[in-house]
């Protein structure tokens, strides 16, 4: 029997150059995917403008399940008069640290301090 290694050779050799090409090929597509993404999808650089939603819809996102839907407490305490109690420095300390059994960073950034501020106000 004749050995035809020659053959399977060249096509071993034709596919380590084809995942070579391919691969570079897709390392500079992604870089412009990611720049496309960055720049808003239009290839011209956007200014970035970060929306943060109502205190309140946050709070009945993240909170009212057991704070209540009107703050006045259910699983955790009613809130209608932290303000009174608390600065918002502690009220924005508690959401990003929790307590009792208040898990830690339930909210974050800025709609942490949106939220804190508005509950600060409850008196």
């Amino acid at each position: 029997m004749k050995s035809n290694i020659i053959p399977f050779g060249v096509i071993a050799i034709i596919g380590i150059f084809a995942v070579v090409i391919f691969s570079s090929l897709g390392v500079s597509q992604r870089a412009d995917i990611e720049n496309e993404g960055e720049n808003g999808g239009n290839g011209e650089e956007t200014e970035e403008v970060a929306e943060v939603a109502e205190p309140e819809e946050v709070f009945q996102n993240n909170c009212a399940s057991c704070h209540g839907d009107d703050l006045s407490g259910g699983a955790g305490p009613d809130l209608t008069s932290v303000g009174s109690d608390h600065s918002e420095e502690d009220i924005l300390t508690v959401i990003q640290e929790g307590q009792g059994s208040m898990p830690p960073g339930l909210i974050e950034g800025e709609e942490a301090n949106e939220v804190a501020a508005w509950l600060a106000e409850m008196e």
